[in-house]
């Protein structure tokens, strides 16, 4: 599972034209999931995800975590995290979970940011959407569950 964290000022996505989710300041996630992830990762990458240290303070410019500095989270689903591009010009997606299988983790994984973060919004899950965002820095950490990075 691989969480690409972005720290925004603010974000919204739109589907058809409707905006169906927007926060302020906080943590926008693009959220890919893989074919051998499962609620334990999805819950361990949750815990990551609101306690990495990516925001300033007083001393330090990455020193506090969305929690830490009140922000909110909007997590989108994105399928194309799991793309394999090492070979030839178009994406391989074979590693990435099927969307019945996706759905269910990245529930999991929403669920699990909402027990420690009190504002959480979320994209539409298979949805054709349009994100918008003002990148605060900027700033973009790409986070992996355990399993992602034992690999190569």
């Amino acid at each position: 599972m691989r969480a690409l964290l972005q720290r925004v000022s603010r974000a919204a996505v739109a589907v058809e034209g409707a905006r169906v989710a927007a926060i302020e300041r906080g943590l926008l996630v693009f959220l890919g999931v893989y074919r051998d992830d499962d609620e334990a990762a999805a819950k361990r990458l949750a815990e990551r995800t609101l306690a990495a240290r990516i925001f300033a303070d007083d001393s330090k410019p990455m020193n506090r975590s969305v929690l830490d500095v009140g922000g909110s989270v909007l997590v989108v689903s994105q399928f194309t995290l799991a793309a394999d591009t090492r070979r030839g010009n178009r994406p391989g997606f074979a590693a990435a979970a099927p969307p019945e299988v996706a759905q269910r983790l990245y529930a999991c994984y929403v669920a699990a940011v909402q027990s420690g973060c009190s504002h959480v919004a979320t994209g539409e899950f298979g949805a054709n959407m349009q994100v918008s965002l003002v990148n605060d820095g900027p700033v973009t950490i790409l986070i992996e569950s355990a399993s992602r990075n034992a690999q190569p």
